[in-house]
């Protein structure tokens, strides 16, 4: 079922490009995931969710794909700089915790977060700290090469010297000489030929509590590495899609390509994917801006810019209402909107699997009702194909969405639409709203509410010695696990033991 017509918008192109994988149907895929250091927060949210709706049509298109997405739990410093804390290190002196004690906590509760959004696993989830072998052996790699060089203990990927005969900047678009214009002069207090070279590893302060021992210094890995590291290990030295948030565009990107060519003469990715920022009233969300929105805390509703809580699902669905590379802008009045469409939605796929076909002689096929299902069902898949632009895909499901609510409600007949198309019509709603958009139903945690209504009704019924409707609500009950418990001053429930 591999589609022909799926094509990608690739960052390094500037331009959409038909799907055409390394090694079909096998298909790698290497998403950057967050540096865990704190609650995760609705900008986690939108690259967890795009790149799980990514692997999501790409399997149910018939890919096997291995999709690794990293966490980051060293080497990443303060405002993404070569110098400066590590980000985990200094949570971890303000808690005066072990760096792995946060690494830890905060990694369990993004994946909390995530399992909440309904987000699939990826195949393989490598940790940085896991990885420092792969990463001293790639610097040994790039010295080899000679573009990198050995400074009191720290080694800098040298920019200038690759830019000879790569283009540094290709990803990005940024031009080397405009760069470097644009830099800071080196104020003789650094280590760096020049302000563009990036650490691939660096000597540690005595001080620094993350730290390994290295044929350089005992010392870290710089950021950039990390990810060359895994990526490779995993999906080996050319793969097919690498992923990530646009911020992490330049400079992380782009010395991934850098450092990629420089180790295994190749670029890392054939398809570079972006999904773009969350703004909140048009500025960019994030914990260095102070921002930002935790994911619990819109589950829970505790923040002063959120009207109400949103579970899981309207914000899985909110994010999935704008395609990936525009910017999505926080508003109560935005989600309140995507927590209607998302119950209209799972309605439709709970009224859809209790339609049932059935032919009737009296009526007659509707061509006009059959074309409009069938283009509906076909630009869902062309908005799919087009770029993963689920927002268009959710409009072509709510035209399907009238249908099997017309059907519901009497005022089409399936024998209008014939067996085939109806069948096509409820598999492929179904198909969109729980495999591809990955929206599930979220049911309502009233039980001691309703037992309380059902154990008054018992006792009503009781009273008034209508023991068929008596034996009628034990029967029910039982058979969900629960036994009503009649005692002298009033009625219980518990669990069957």
């Amino acid at each position: 079922m591999h589609s022909k017509k799926l094509k990608i918008y690739n960052t390094l192109s500037r331009k959409k490009e038909f799907f055409e994988p390394l090694s079909p149907p096998h298909v790698g895929m290497y998403v950057c995931g967050p540096t865990v250091y704190g609650d995760a927060h609705l900008g986690h949210a939108r690259a967890a969710v795009t790149f799980d709706g990514v692997y999501r049509y790409l399997s149910f298109l018939g890919y096997k794909v291995r999709y690794v997405r990293n966490i980051t739990d060293v080497g990443h410093l303060e405002a993404d700089a070569d110098d400066g804390e590590d980000k985990i290190a200094k949570k971890a002196k303000l808690e005066q915790l072990e760096p792995m004690e946060v690494a830890q906590q905060y990694a369990a509760s993004y994946h909390q977060d995530m399992n909440l959004l309904n987000t699939i696993r990826p195949s393989i989830e490598p940790r940085a700290t896991g990885h420092i072998p792969e990463q001293i052996k790639l610097v040994d790699k790039i010295l080899e090469e000679g573009l990198a060089y050995v400074v009191n203990g720290s080694v800098y990927f040298d920019v200038l010297k690759y830019n000879e005969t790569k283009k540094y900047g290709r990803l990005s678009g940024r031009v080397v000489e405009e760069l470097m214009s644009g830099s800071r002069e080196l104020d003789g207090q650094s280590e760096k030929r020049n302000p563009l070279d990036f650490a691939l590893w660096k000597k540690a302060a005595p001080e620094h509590l993350m730290k390994w021992d290295s044929p350089w210094s005992v010392g870290f890995p710089g950021w950039h590495l990390e990810c060359t590291a895994m990526s490779a290990k995993y999906l080996g030295h050319q793969f097919d899609i690498h992923g990530g948030g646009m911020d992490l565009m330049f400079p992380h990107h782009e010395c991934e390509i850098a450092q990629g060519n420089a180790c295994h003469h190749a670029d890392p990715a054939k398809y570079w994917m972006h999904n773009n920022m969350i703004t909140i009233n048009g500025q960019k969300m994030g914990k260095s801006l102070g921002n930002f929105i935790t994911l619990q805390q819109l589950f829970t509703g505790e923040h002063d810019k959120l009207e109400q809580a949103y579970s899981p699902m309207t914000v899985r669905y909110f994010i999935l209402t704008a395609h990936y590379r525009s910017t999505l802008d926080f508003s109560n009045q935005a989600l309140q909107a995507a927590q209607k469409g998302y119950k209209k939605l799972i309605n439709g796929h709970r009224i859809g699997k209790l339609l049932t076909y059935q032919d009737d002689p009296a009526i007659s096929l509707d061509d006009n009702q059959i074309k409009q299902v069938e283009k509906s069902i076909a630009d869902a898949f062309a908005s799919m194909d087009d770029d993963f632009n689920t927002a268009q895909a959710i409009g072509h499901l709510f035209n399907l969405l009238k249908k099997i609510n017309s059907m519901y409600t009497g005022q089409l007949h399936p024998a209008q639409l014939g067996e085939k198309v109806f069948d096509e019509l409820i598999r492929t709603f179904g198909s969109f709203v729980t495999d591809i958009l990955g929206l599930v139903e979220e049911k309502s945690d009233h039980q001691e509410e309703l037992l309380k209504v059902i154990l008054e009704l018992y006792g009503k019924a009781k009273t008034a010695r209508e023991y068929h409707k008596v034996d009628e609500i034990r029967k029910a009950l039982k058979s969900a696990g629960l036994i009503i418990k009649d005692m002298k001053d009033k009625v219980d429930w518990a669990y069957e033991e």
